[in-house]
């Protein structure tokens, strides 16, 4: 029986992508996450097959936790979930590395679809337009380890992390908290982050983390 893992921030959301997933009995949910980075934790503990993520939540977004996950936990596939209905994200999904995606929207009726596809080595995109899965693994191999500057200095999925928190509007004790690390610490990677990015400014960082698609939807 294939093993699932489910991320959204919304409980009721879970729940529901829960029951759609265990109704046929043939797949097994084996823990659920409220944001991206608890959701690699859960991966780097159970190995699910799959981990369904929805594209925007605290702490790490779908896409980011998607980046972390494909580039160094390779044998869970993923699958995101978003509210979007552009050109431009089926791109942003394949570089993240992703099998496929489903809208919210249609969940109820392509979920299913999407799940078994993968599963069976196969992608899953606008409502089963379906890409070679070697197209995946070439867009994937291409991306960096989580985003990266506009100089291409790729950033640490604990940057990453950082510069999500701050344009959440977290105090550097808040992140602290969160990470389970210090405010110095927190304080140290957002000097470096800053350096990184060539920013000089906290309204220059949120501006970044909106351009790149880093805040809860």
């Amino acid at each position: 029986m294939a093993s699932i893992l489910i991320a959204d921030d919304h409980p009721v959301v879970r729940r529901g992508l829960r029951s759609l997933l265990e109704a046929g009995k043939r797949w097994q949910v084996v823990a659920e996450a409220a944001n991206g980075r608890e959701a690699i934790e859960a991966v780097r503990e159970l190995h699910p097959d799959l981990a369904v993520l929805d594209m925007g939540m605290p702490q790490l977004n779908g896409l980011d936790a998607c980046r972390f996950i494909t580039k160094t936990l390779p044998e869970t596939r993923v699958l995101i979930l978003t509210p979007e209905r552009n050109d431009d994200f089926m791109h942003r999904a394949l570089k993240a590395g992703a099998r496929g995606y489903v809208f919210k929207s249609d969940a109820e009726r392509d979920l299913i679809a999407a799940v078994e596809a993968i599963l069976r080595g196969r992608t899953f995109f606008r409502s089963g337009r379906h890409i070679p899965p070697e197209t995946v693994w070439t867009t994937s191999r291409q991306m960096e380890p989580t985003g990266g500057d506009e100089g291409g200095t790729p950033l640490s999925i604990r940057e990453t992390e950082i510069i999500q928190l701050i344009a959440e509007g977290r105090s550097n004790k808040e992140i602290g908290v969160i990470l389970g690390i210090s405010t110095r610490t927190v304080e140290n990677h957002r000097a470096r982050i800053m350096q990184k990015l060539g920013l000089d400014s906290m309204s220059a960082l949120i501006r970044y983390a909106i351009r790149n698609n880093m805040l809860e939807k």
